[in-house]
């Protein structure tokens, strides 16, 4: 018998599926949408999203190192194609190339190890050529790119010119495009010069979520698709340019996957002028019924939501009272009637016609959704509901 971990989520495959349906919509039916999966799937759960987005008819994964490219081949169905669009160590290129991995290359000098490798496997590796185009993270400039594409003419035996990419830094703000247009225009100038070359990968992508939902001019052949596909919108801007191509004044199509719950552990009544937790960072102003929660920032509960943050108790929202701790918090829940030790908790998600959304938390702490969510503890319990 399996003992009981202190909360658990749940994974909805509707909403999975009405949010694929929705990026495809926008996207039409040629790019291929790959699945970004890295932070353990933004928090949801690499085995368990890898099924999940199959099932949805997604089956081409995109993550952020071998080590996550590893969790996705043991869970995905064989056909579906895996891409590591960051860190590969040297050690790992021939264990990508065995597995059949794609993988970025973003720096010249690596092409002649990934073909030592490729040749002691007697198989082809499988590349995509990242171009900087201002981001400054990492890329080939265009003198490098140029080099790489004569080293991979002469090399297309052992590897296979799958991509060429780049990265949009900061598409989802209206206020970047000064930036964002220019990089634009410099990987056009790569795919020129492949065009002239006579040498263009099956593959060009440089679309993120808010690129895909709203610029259809930079869909390619590929979109790799991150928040929207857990059901979040990338910006304010990104939906707010939803809305104006819909014309509409509000509208919801995309929809949450995730819902995390807990338990009541505890209740204590205190009175008047008694301190709760850690510190005096809430004393009661009244006499009040607290709920002890069984979690706190050990498990993904942030910090932040200190005397700040709510939970669901019976369908009303109970505010957090104090600290915090490693492994616990408390909530006021006089204005609750009939509050039981084990009743459901619900720390993100929807209780009777109560809501609480990752803006909740992310208001509260200066959180991205994505760094709310990717913190979410991977021993946590997740569950595929239909």
């Amino acid at each position: 018998m399996k003992v009981k971990h202190s909360s658990r989520i749940y994974l909805s495959q509707k909403a999975l599926k009405t949010n694929i349906n929705f990026i495809r919509k926008k996207v039409g039916q040629h790019p291929v949408i790959s699945a970004v999966v890295k932070a353990n799937a933004y928090g949801h759960g690499i085995p368990q999203m890898v099924k999940m987005l199959e099932k949805a008819g997604v089956n081409h994964f995109s993550v952020a190192s071998a080590f996550e490219a590893e969790e996705v081949l043991e869970s995905c169905a064989p056909g579906s194609r895996i891409m590591i669009m960051g860190i590969l160590y040297n050690e790992d290129i021939a264990w990508a190339i065995e597995h059949d991995i794609e993988f970025y290359v973003f720096d010249y000098n690596r092409l002649p190890l990934v073909l030592e490798k490729a040749k002691a496997l007697n198989k082809q590796a499988v590349i995509h050529l990242e171009v900087e185009t201002g981001t400054n993270r990492t890329g080939m400039d265009r003198k490098d790119i140029s080099k790489a594409i004569t080293f991979l003419k002469k090399h297309k035996k052992h590897i296979r010119f799958e991509g060429v990419c780049t990265h949009l830094g900061g598409v989802e703000s209206i206020g970047n495009q000064f930036k964002i247009q220019p990089q634009i225009v410099k990987f056009k100038e790569t795919l020129r010069e492949l065009k002239k070359k006579n040498f263009m990968p099956p593959f060009r992508h440089i679309a993120c979520s808010g690129a895909a939902l709203a610029f259809p001019d930079t869909h390619y052949d590929m979109v790799r698709v991150g928040v929207a596909i857990y059901g979040f919108w990338p910006s304010p801007d990104i939906y707010h340019l939803h809305l104006q191509d819909a014309g509409k004044m509000k509208d919801a199509p995309l929809k949450r996957v995730l819902t995390w719950k807990t338990d009541v552990m505890d209740i204590k009544h205190i009175k008047e002028g008694e301190f709760v937790g850690y510190g005096t960072a809430f004393q009661a102003t009244r006499n009040m019924d607290i709920a002890v929660i069984p979690l706190g920032y050990s498990n993904g509960y942030p910090r932040g939501q200190s005397n700040k943050g709510f939970v669901l108790i019976k369908g009303k929202k109970a505010p957090v009272v104090g600290l915090i701790n490693m492994n616990l918090f408390m909530v006021d829940i006089s204005h609750i009637t009939d509050v039981e030790i084990d009743d459901e908790v619900v720390l993100l998600g929807k209780q009777k016609n109560a809501v609480i959304r990752v803006s909740s938390f992310t208001n509260f702490t200066n959180l991205l959704n994505n760094e709310m969510l990717s913190r979410l503890p991977s021993a946590i319990p997740r569950k595929i509901i239909s």
